[in-house]
C-alpha cells in the first residue's frame, strides 16, 4: 500500500473514513477480523510492551491474524519477569512471528555509554532505546496496532479505532476496554497475568523507571514517577508531533 503522503491534524483521510464504515459502522465496536484482512490496511505489525494488559490484545490478534508480526522493543532495561513472560505468551498464544526491536549498539555507546541516561535525560533515553528502534523497524511495515485504551486517560481519552501517524495507519482495538473488561478477559480466556502484577506493578515498562502503584492511583502513575513525563514518545500526533499526556 502506498501512503507517501504526511497526513497533517485534521485533515479528510478517506482510507480511515472507508476502514472506519466497513469495520466500525457504530464507531463504539471494531471487527479486528474483518480490519486485519482488508487490502486497504496492508502490512502491519503488532507493537506490544508485553505488560500487564498486554495479553488481551495479543490474544486477540492472535486468533484475528495469526501471522501478524509481533514486535517487543528490547531497550535492555527490562525487569526479567517481563523477559519471562514473553516466553509464556509465545508458547501460550503460539507468536509465531515474533520480533525483538533493539536501539543502535555504536548509538547507546556514544550517547549513553554508563547506561544511565535515564536518570538525567529520561526523554532522551526513551529515544534512543524506544522511539528511534521502533522507527527504524516501522519502514517495512502500512501501520501497526496498539493496545491503547481510553481510560488511560489524558490524549489517551479521545482514541479513535483507526487513526494515521504520518504515512502509516494505527489501529487502537481496545480503546473502549476498561479495567473491569481487560480482567473479565483474562478470565475468560484463562490468560496468565504478568509476574509482576501480584506484586503491585500494574503498568510495567523499563525496570529503573517503573515504580509500584497503590489500588485507586492512576495505573500509569507508577511509569517516570516523580518526573514530569507520561508518555515515552512512541505515540506521535496526526502531524508528527509528541503527544504528551499531562
Amino acid at each position: 500500500m502506498e501512503l507517501e503522503k504526511i497526513w497533517p491534524a485534521g485533515a479528510v483521510d478517506e482510507t480511515i473514513d472507508t476502514l472506519s464504515a466497513k469495520h466500525s459502522p457504530d464507531g463504539k465496536t471494531l471487527d479486528l477480523t474483518g480490519l486485519l484482512h482488508d487490502p486497504l490496511v496492508g502490512n502491519i505489525a503488532l507493537v506490544s510492551s508485553f505488560g500487564t494488559e498486554a495479553a488481551v490484545l495479543l490474544h486477540m490478534v492472535s486468533q484475528a491474524k495469526p501471522d501478524t508480526d509481533v514486535l517487543f522493543i528490547e531497550t535492555g532495561k527490562h525487569f526479567n519477569e517481563t523477559h519471562d513472560y514473553i516466553e509464556t505468551l509465545r508458547d501460550q498464544l503460539g507468536l509465531t512471528s515474533l520480533k525483538l526491536i533493539k536501539p543502535d549498539e555504536k548509538l547507546l555507546a556514544q550517547e549513553d555509554p554508563k547506561g544511565e541516561l535515564h536518570k538525567t535525560n529520561p526523554d532522551m533515553c526513551c529515544t534512543l532505546r524506544k522511539s528511534f528502534p521502533l522507527q527504524d523497524a516501522m519502514v517495512e511495515y502500512d501501520g501497526w496496532i496498539t493496545g491503547r485504551k481510553r481510560y488511560h486517560g489524558g490524549q489517551r481519552a479521545n482514541l479513535p479505532f483507526i487513526e494515521r501517524e504520518e504515512r502509516q495507519l494505527k489501529i487502537n482495538p481496545l480503546i473502549h476496554f476498561s479495567p473491569k473488561m481487560i480482567a473479565d478477559y483474562f478470565i475468560e480466556h484463562k490468560l496468565p497475568p504478568h509476574p509482576l502484577l501480584a506484586q503491585g506493578f500494574r503498568s510495567v515498562g523499563c525496570a529503573p523507571c517503573t515504580v509500584k502503584t497503590k489500588e485507586g492511583d492512576d495505573i500509569r502513575s507508577g511509569r517516570w514517577a516523580g518526573v514530569d513525563k507520561v508518555e515515552c514518545g512512541i505515540h506521535l500526533s496526526p502531524d508528527g508531533g509528541l503527544i504528551r499526556s499531562n
